[in-house]
């Protein structure tokens, strides 16, 4: 039972001390996330001491590195281990790295670091996968060759625990040793100061994926909040936790997981909706995400870019991967695609780069067809608009620059493009994938919308609330920014309040994890 439930419950009353070290150790069925009461009430115990640190910079960078592996062990037992080891590891690597004259010797140690952090990835999310795959070849081998010990070959996936934000810490130490690499950072002196980089609590188990460069620069800075700061801080906090708790939780539990769970139980119209749904919670979900950190860090006296730019606004599939998770597509251009060649090579090497970046892409979210077969889509489509732009010129023109009517057949056909590829994000099989659009193209049956409608009250009144507020303009929303950022303190204080506790009217089930946990 989480804090919140507790609360709720009444179960604080005489809490004992066995009950507060049940409360504070991990437990595997239950991580600490944003959006539990536990999370709130440890943030506020660690705020108090963290504001009387604040001209103290190492006893602070202490402070939060420890509140930070804290976070982690909440989240993923004694796998904090491993984010200890991987930034020890980056941390000598780095350092090592500057005593070098020759390039070849810089390279291999930067090939070392990428030996480390992607064997973990390796091991830990495709494993198994390459198991099956390995253990299938030899099993077609067998038959081929009439060899029955391998026609006959069974090997049972090992039981493989996947450290919570594995992806995100190693791309983001990955990123520092080459930007060592490349002259564009001196590396850190101190290890401590290192292992608060990487660890630090409110990027760290799903991002975003914060750049040393933009980072350290602010450890050492003492951490003043402006008021308007702390009004954006506790804005995006609300704006968060509406987005992640309100309306991703509420339409994925009561629609959305049905749908895809069994798609041929229901109408064509059924299984669009679902997707239309999963669309608005994936965003939600994962922006709702971005928003809490980038708030939380703010209010600590950190500042992060923005990782979402209402992506489903964009007018062609460039513009979505220029606001989608900002900060994973942008590591991909500096660290993979430019590596490849970027565009330095000609066309042709251009449009292959793309796919390979946005298959390998693919593949970091996941070990499995889907997940190659979704980069590849935008692979593919990233590779089209790109020669469709160098072919004619009027397809360069982009943003306010397009007319009216392009512009709107254009965020039309990208919107859609992006749901079809959702449906191979989020089926849990190829078969799902077959059943949900054979549903679509051929067992459509629009008039059961009304019914769906009456049905469904709730969540087709969150999914309407959802698009609306993704697709109003930037200028409204900088407005009800700035509204909270000059109310007084009171006002913020009952923001939040009245976030909570709408929060805890909507919990059905407990606190749902967030989707990119699992990447």
């Amino acid at each position: 039972m989480n804090a919140l439930m507790m609360m709720q419950t009444g179960l604080f009353d005489g809490l004992s001390w066995s009950k507060l070290g049940d409360l504070l150790v991990y437990h595997p069925e239950e991580p600490m996330l944003f959006s539990s009461g536990l999370f709130f009430c440890l943030f506020c115990i660690f705020s108090l001491f963290y504001v009387a640190l604040w001209k103290h910079t190492l006893a602070r960078i202490i402070y939060v590195t420890l509140f930070s592996l804290y976070f982690y062990y909440k989240s993923s037992g004694l796998w904090f281990g491993l984010l200890i080891f991987t930034a020890s590891s980056d941390f000598l690597i780095a350092r090592i790295m500057t005593r070098l004259d020759e390039t070849w010797k810089k390279k291999c140690m930067v090939t070392l670091s990428l030996c480390v952090n992607l064997g973990m990835l390796a091991y830990f999310k495709y494993f198994n996968f390459l198991l099956d795959l390995g253990s299938s070849f030899l099993r077609e081998l067998g038959v081929w060759f009439h060899y029955q010990p391998w026609a006959s070959l069974e090997v049972a996936p090992l039981q493989i625990f996947l450290p919570v934000g594995i992806s995100f810490f190693t791309f983001q130490s990955i990123s520092y040793v080459i930007d060592v690499y490349r002259g564009r950072i001196q590396p850190l002196n101190r290890w401590i100061d290192y292992v608060f980089y990487v660890s630090f609590f409110p990027q760290l188990v799903a991002g975003p994926i914060v750049r040393a460069r933009d980072f350290i620069p602010q450890i050492y800075r003492n951490p003043i909040v402006t008021r308007d700061e702390f009004g954006e801080g506790i804005f995006l906090i609300v704006c968060g936790l509406f987005k992640k708790c309100v309306i991703s939780d509420y339409i994925s539990l009561n629609f959305v997981d049905r749908v895809f769970d069994a798609p041929a139980l229901y109408t064509g119209l059924e299984n669009l909706m679902g997707v239309y749904g999963y669309t608005l919670q994936i965003y939600c979900d994962f922006s709702g995400y971005s928003d809490m950190a980038i708030g939380i860090a703010l209010l600590l006296g950190f500042r992060f870019n923005i990782n979402f730019d209402s992506p489903y606004q964009s007018a062609t599939i460039t513009e979505f991967w220029r606001r989608w998770h900002i900060s994973l597509s942008s590591w991909l251009k500096d660290y993979l695609y430019i590596s490849l060649g970027g565009n330095r090579k000609g066309k042709r090497r251009t449009y292959v780069n793309l796919i390979l970046t946005m298959l390998l892409g693919g593949l970091w979210h996941g070990a499995s067809v889907r997940f190659i077969l979704w980069g590849a889509l935008h692979g593919v489509a990233l590779a089209i608009h790109k020669a469709v732009m160098a072919a004619f010129s009027s397809f360069k023109k982009v943003g306010n620059e397009m007319t009216p009517l392009r512009r709107v057949v254009g965020v039309f056909i990208t919107f859609h493009l992006v749901c079809f590829g959702w449906i191979l994000f989020r089926a849990d099989s190829m078969q799902k994938v077959g059943e949900m659009l054979t549903q679509i193209v051929s067992n459509f049956h629009p008039e059961v919308f009304l019914q769906f409608v009456s049905g469904y009250k709730g969540v087709f009144a969150l999914m309407i609330i959802g698009y609306v507020f993704h697709f109003i303009p930037k200028r409204i929303e900088m407005y009800l920014q700035k509204w909270v950022t000059d109310s007084p303190l009171v006002v913020q204080a009952l923001l939040l309040s009245l976030a909570i506790l709408t929060v805890v009217q909507f919990k059905s089930a407990g606190v749902q994890p967030f989707i990119y946990f699992q990447f």
